[in-house]
């Protein structure tokens, strides 16, 4: 009799608690909904991966061919380039960008003036905002061979009056992409981490002070050990990222030139012209599937290397 009253006395507090809450659950729908139809329901065509796509017989009925679609990849006799830029250009992006963002941030930290402050954030976040169909013709404007701001301008301060083929010198591009990804990157990023500066609290810094630290030993001290966290957890994130390239940065930029392929072309790229030329939606499918398992394999084991030095700083 006991047991049965106590059954019937957490039923009822579990109805209330549905009952408090179920504002709270209803306001959840919406977003829960788009998450199932934009992120989940799309993972169903995973199947396309292991078929050769024949839209007259439907992706269900078209044949299987198990992982013939992987081999265009894997194969390829521009499999090492395409694979090499994708990594080495990730590695600079994620270490070198999150040190510029993070200087980014603690000097935007270290503006008073709040009417300054918010120009600024504008002036570094605005590149953000601006297609890279945009910036391809901004950077082609200063390229150009022809016409361009450097060729014409600068260039012959120097005493160089011929110019540089830009577009068709191979060993100008890594810097020139790296440059135009920070530029158009780093602002943005930098956000998070002046968001996290926000919240640490002023008397760490006035303590600091008083006990004589420099505002370079205050940063070391303070700053940086509060943001780990963060810093850890955008990486983490990156090295997800780690087989996707910016699309627009590796085939807007350098104009699509072949010759710029040796140092430009990703897996994206690379799939994109592939999927262009021959219209194999299976081939460009494996190669999503590629990256998202590769992706996920790399979080996993990051997430384990941080977790063995501290797990309050993981993931999960």
């Amino acid at each position: 009799m006991a047991k049965a009253q106590q059954a019937v006395g957490n039923q009822k507090k579990r109805k209330s608690h549905y009952r408090k809450y179920s504002p709270l659950l209803i306001m959840m729908i919406p977003g829960l909904l788009y998450l199932l139809i934009n992120n989940y329901l799309p993972m169903l065509g995973i199947v396309i991966a292991f078929k050769d796509v024949n839209f007259a017989k439907g992706i269900l009925q078209s044949d299987w061919v198990g992982f013939d679609n992987f081999e265009y990849l894997f194969k390829t006799s521009d499999a090492y380039i395409i694979t090499r830029n994708t990594i080495l250009y990730n590695l600079v992006f994620i270490v070198f960008g999150t040190a510029l963002s993070l200087a980014s941030a603690i000097l935007l930290n270290e503006i008073k003036n709040k009417v300054l402050l918010k120009a600024y954030q504008s002036i570094i976040t605005l590149p953000h905002l601006i297609s890279m169909v945009i910036v391809g013709y901004l950077v082609y404007a200063l390229l150009s061979p022809d016409t361009g701001f450097l060729n014409k301008t600068v260039l012959p301060w120097f005493g160089m009056d011929e110019g540089i083929s830009w577009y068709t010198e191979t060993k100008y591009w890594p810097w020139i992409l790296t440059l135009v990804y920070f530029w158009k990157s780093v602002g943005y990023s930098s956000i998070v981490f002046f968001a996290a500066l926000l919240g640490i609290d002023e008397e760490y810094y006035e303590a600091a002070r008083l006990d004589g630290a420099s505002r370079w030993q205050q940063i070391r001290r303070i700053t940086l050990p509060i943001l780990t966290p963060v810093i850890i957890m955008l990486t983490l994130l990156s090295v997800g990222r780690i087989f996707y390239s910016d699309f627009g940065l590796f085939y807007q930029v350098p104009m699509n030139s072949g010759a710029l392929f040796e140092t430009t072309a990703t897996i994206d790229t690379y799939v994109f012209r592939g999927l262009t030329g021959s219209g194999d939606i299976g081939m460009s499918t494996a190669a999503g599937v590629y990256q998202s398992i590769v992706g996920f394999i790399l979080v996993i084991l990051a997430n384990y290397v941080v977790r063995r030095f501290n797990k309050d700083n993981a993931l999960f």
